[in-house]
């Protein structure tokens, strides 16, 4: 190639032409091809290329270098930042599991303190502070989305303010932490979509008011998710919930959408809401109370104002009690998760669920770890249909059904997968989840498992197994990570 006779080297492309050249290319490539020569590498970060920045940290020192690097150069300019934090090998020495720290904070015992978790908190708030304090002043970020794995926050549930008080004891990470939150929504003049979930603080009743009435009346989408709030707070009201009149989606604590909210959100002067996402935590329930949730006539409001409002609905350790309390029959849901390490769910809420939303179910997920000697729950308790079989019969947009840690006949899945054949898109159960009637245990004839995938399969129209190996699936090992990345689908997908 040459310019006026001259003979010119790739290093001496003008940048707007290399930066036109890695737009065409795939981050790895970028990064290869940006190693070309010192011009080539200042043009890997120009602000065209980088619209947008999705990360997953594990919560190790050994990140901060590279998430410095990165931040301080797209931090000021980035218009959709991602940011999840997780913790990989959990450590479990000198601590308590989940139960037992609950139990001992029961019986007014503290369990010990782990000097590993002590380390995993204060790097995770180191991490935290680089990202906000590199966002503070873009003023063209458009989407902002923060989620922190809850299994830092809350493996030795109520203790966690014992562990933040020993790496943060005068409060001053946390406070800066929230300032810089607050000077985040100040500073924004184009954000349209706040997503912040299990952050351990970092959202407080007051940082909303940070936000200008312009960008809250543009506002899209909001989420609010922690369940590390002490006592009975709620991150937002409905008054404030007035200011966000171009709402499309929303994610909240169930014991924190009130009434009044959906009276609010049901208002003409609202545009329709399309997507509900709420999360029922039994740690909510203890502290708030469901005195103040929707009735079913202001759903029915909400759902007259909306009338493609969809909803998704988590359920941690929720009794069935609750769940029935809970479940309204105007509620247009479209996907559950129920997630159990102390409580099961009962037949009788299954049965609700298909009754009252069989025309608007796709997603039905049964989680549950209760450790119990006598075997796993069974949901058909001994009746003649099964829950889940009539669950895949009166649901007839049912696409997605997962299921671990509940008793699922072999006769009854072969049932479900001819019900609902190859409109069932996912069909996860779990191996142990699995049992056989002893007639067909007893047929010399007949391999019972070889069977149960020849008919599985025949119903969904294409090879099935069963799950071997749970650790594959996040939907059973990491239920908040999958609730909040269902949710992010869930809600962009309007």
């Amino acid at each position: 190639m040459s310019v006026c006779g001259e003979a010119v080297g790739a290093g001496s492309l003008p940048s707007e032409l290399v930066v036109h050249i890695f737009s065409f290319l795939a981050g790895p490539d970028r990064l290869r091809a940006s190693a070309a020569c010192s011009h080539w590498r200042e043009c890997l970060f120009y602000p065209a290329l980088w619209p947008r920045l999705r990360l997953s940290l594990r919560v190790s020192p050994a990140e901060r270098p590279r998430l410095e690097f990165l931040m301080r150069k797209c931090g000021w300019f980035v218009r959709e930042l991602r940011v999840q934090f997780a913790a990989d090998n959990y450590p479990s020495g000198g601590g308590a599991v989940a139960g037992e720290g609950a139990a001992a904070a029961g019986d007014g015992e503290a369990p010990p303190l782990c000097p590993r978790w002590l380390d995993l908190l204060r790097t995770y708030l180191e991490l935290v502070l680089c990202v906000l304090s590199s966002v503070r002043n873009n003023r063209n970020l458009q989407k902002l989305s923060l989620f922190g794995d809850i299994s830092i926050l809350q493996q030795h549930g109520s203790i966690s303010n014992t562990y933040l008080g020993k790496v943060d004891p005068d409060g001053k990470k946390i406070k800066q932490i929230q300032q810089l939150f607050e000077e985040i929504l100040g500073n924004s003049r184009q954000l349209k979509w706040l997503s912040c979930g299990f952050m351990l603080q970092i959202v407080t009743p007051t940082s909303l008011s940070s936000l200008s009435n312009p960008i809250a009346n543009t506002m899209e989408h909001l989420s609010l998710l922690d369940n590390h709030i002490p006592g009975n707070t709620t991150l937002i009201t409905a008054v404030e919930l007035e200011r966000f009149v171009n709402l499309r989606s929303l994610a909240l604590d169930f014991c924190d959408f009130t009434a009044e909210m959906a009276r609010v959100l049901a208002d003409s002067n609202h545009v329709p809401l399309h997507r509900l996402s709420l999360l029922v935590h039994s740690v909510s329930i203890m502290h708030k109370s469901l005195d103040s949730m929707p009735e079913d006539e202001n759903w029915k409001a909400l759902t007259r104002n909306s009338t493609n409002l969809r909803v998704y609905i988590m359920a941690f350790d929720v009794k069935s009690d609750d769940m029935l309390r809970i479940l309204k029959p105007s509620i247009p849901l479209e996907r559950i998760h129920f997630d159990s390490y102390i409580t099961c769910v009962s037949g009788a809420v299954v049965d609700l669920i298909s009754r009252q939303y069989d025309k608007f179910l796709t997603h039905f997920i049964l989680m549950n770890d209760v450790i119990d000697m006598s075997g796993f729950p069974d949901l058909s308790d001994n009746r003649n249909e099964d829950p889940l079989v009539l669950l895949a019969w009166r649901c007839t947009r049912l696409s997605l059904l997962a299921v671990h840690g509940y008793t699922v006949w072999a006769h009854n899945l072969i049932a479900i997968a001819r019900l609902r054949g190859s409109d069932l898109k996912v069909l996860e159960v779990t191996e142990e989840s699995i049992d056989f009637d002893q007639g067909e245990l007893a047929d010399q004839d007949v391999d019972p498992v070889h069977n149960l995938i020849e008919q599985v399969s025949l119903g969904l129209g294409r090879p099935w197994h069963a799950v071997m190996d749970i650790e594959l699936l996040s939907v059973f090992t990491e239920p908040t990570r999958h609730f909040y990345k269902e949710m992010q689908s869930f809600s962009e997908g309007i």
